[in-house]
């Protein structure tokens, strides 16, 4: 390493310091932070995420990147890969002024304490003149960071480096074309009973269960925990903290178990990243979209599968032996697969999950087009549920409140959940092609060969490549929705036969 490579990985440590001590401060204002805390957390993490912005676009940084791209002979492949990936994060940064990302996170922070008080009253106006800044907000960013053909382009490339919305577009006409068609064909046939997932489930013990599972899916405890909040999710501070949540139903019993297997999923993929590449490209996760094939390959192709239930279904029962005692591990198996359009996106099954996606996407791009604001979102939302999935919307927490995504600004991001599961079910293909006794292990409890299959081919580049040279890598082709959907028929046609 040359003394100015070492100069650059100081100040990034640096950088990823702040940014880890506002992600702790975001964490504990999800778990544990008090309500007449939100005022002052709302100021600190705007102040910290103000001088992280300082830092990363300071000029004498600039420099050294640039120097450091003028003199790449004495570094190797991966640190040319690191010095290109920060480049390209500080010409982006770049764009902003401090005072925007300030005024940016303040009304993120406002907007997140609005929605937790809508949601918990179901009640959107409460909400809706947040929602409005932060769209506000979102429109002026779009024409900050630039794109060619659709203001969406500018948000979804900051979850994924490239992607636009013409390609997004291609893919959701897969979805339109190929699924839509499939799911009605399955909705038309008899259904697996599933009433005795909606039972009394003890909370104790489903928590007990899902610590179960994630020490079997050999999730770190040394390097993690698990804890309760209003919205699963995964968040990290190093390779060596990585945390996640979950939220426990007395009354829908496979939403704990899918939620600590989804992000569980999340948690191998950061434990998985080389350590010893902290606060550098190489040692952070590659994009949104790859992140969540991880959560979608456990929760799915490993938690949803039948090898997985003959495992795991004698032990469940046994916790619930009331409520399970007549059910066998095949009939479980069926009705957490059961096909069933739904309210709730985070509830979903595995197909109509898509259609969930398909609605924000359609959204999002009319609201950064400018075509659609905060006052008529409702009335859109609640059309289009009935439009793709036949519902109606009974509510506003059942309906436009019930992700959290908004109130952070995260405009652009949902389309990487579809992507994800795209991508999880190229990379299973890969990794069963490679290890036909993959199933069988799993049957046997043995989760340790797909693990490290994962952190091989994976989780050890952290950012060092696009998403799409990482999947031709693997699988020799760039993304391809005919996987996913081969996968998911032949899976619902044995078991729909």
């Amino acid at each position: 390493m040359t003394e100015l490579y070492g100069q650059y990985v100081e100040y990034l440590q640096k950088i990823a310091d702040v940014n880890y001590s506002s992600a702790i401060l975001q964490w504990d204002q999800e778990v544990n932070m008090p309500p007449k805390g939100a005022h002052f957390r709302s100021r600190q993490l705007a102040t910290l995420a103000g001088y992280a912005h300082e830092l990363i676009t300071d000029k004498k940084y600039g420099k050294l990147l640039e120097e450091l791209r003028s003199k790449t002979d004495g570094l190797g492949p991966k640190e040319c890969a690191n010095v290109l990936e920060s480049y390209r994060i500080y010409s982006q940064q770049k764009k902003y002024t401090t005072a925007f990302v300030t005024e940016l996170n303040l009304c993120i922070s406002a907007a997140f304490n609005a929605w937790q008080e809508a949601k918990k009253k179901n009640d959107y106006a409460l909400f809706r003149p947040h929602l409005q800044k932060l769209i506000d907000l979102k429109r002026k960013e779009a024409d900050v960071l630039g794109y060619e053909a659709h203001p969406y382009d500018a948000h979804l490339n900051l979850y994924e480096t490239g992607l636009k919305t013409a390609f997004v577009d291609k893919l959701f006409d897969g979805v339109r074309k190929k699924l839509v068609p499939y799911i009605k064909q399955l909705i038309s046939k008899q259904q697996p009973e599933d009433g005795f997932l909606f039972l009394q489930y003890d909370k104790d013990k489903q928590w007990n269960f899902g610590l179960y599972v994630l020490r079997q899916l050999n999730y770190d405890f040394d390097a993690g925990r698990q804890d309760i909040s209003t919205h699963p999710f995964t968040t990290n501070f190093s390779a060596d903290d990585v945390r996640i949540t979950t939220r426990i139903s007395e009354h829908e019993l496979f939403e704990m178990i899918g939620s600590c297997i989804h992000e569980c999923g999340h948690a191998l993929y950061e434990q998985g990243l080389p350590s010893d590449d902290y606060g550098l490209p190489s040692g952070e996760y590659l994009s949104l979209s790859i992140h969540e094939s991880q959560s979608r390959l456990w929760e799915n192709h490993v938690g949803k599968s039948r090898a997985f239930w003959k495992l795991n279904f004698p032990h469940l029962q046994q916790q619930f032996s009331e409520q399970l005692g007549n059910i066998s591990a095949e009939q479980f198996y069926k009705a957490i697969n059961r096909i069933k359009p739904s309210l709730i996106r985070t509830n979903a099954d595995e197909l109509t999950y898509h259609l969930h996606v398909l609605i924000r996407f359609e959204i999002e791009k009319e609201i950064l087009a400018g075509k659609l604001d905060a006052a008529t979102l409702p009335e859109v939302w609640n059309a289009k549920y009935k439009e793709y999935l036949g519902i109606d919307v009974p509510s506003a927490d059942k309906g436009v409140l019930q992700d959290v995504h908004w109130s952070h600004g995260s405009f652009g991001y949902f389309p990487t959940y579809s992507m994800g599961s795209f991508y999880a079910s190229q990379f299973f293909h890969a990794a069963r092609k490679e290890n036909p006794e993959l199933m069988h292990q799993i049957e046997n409890g043995n989760m340790k060969p797909l693990l490290q299959w994962l952190r091989q081919n994976i989780h050890q580049y952290g950012r060092t490549m696009l998403s799409d040279e990482l999947c031709k890598n693997i699988t020799g082709e760039v993304l391809n929705f005919d996987y996913f959907f081969n996968y998911i028929k032949t899976k619902y046609d044995e078991l729909y036969a």
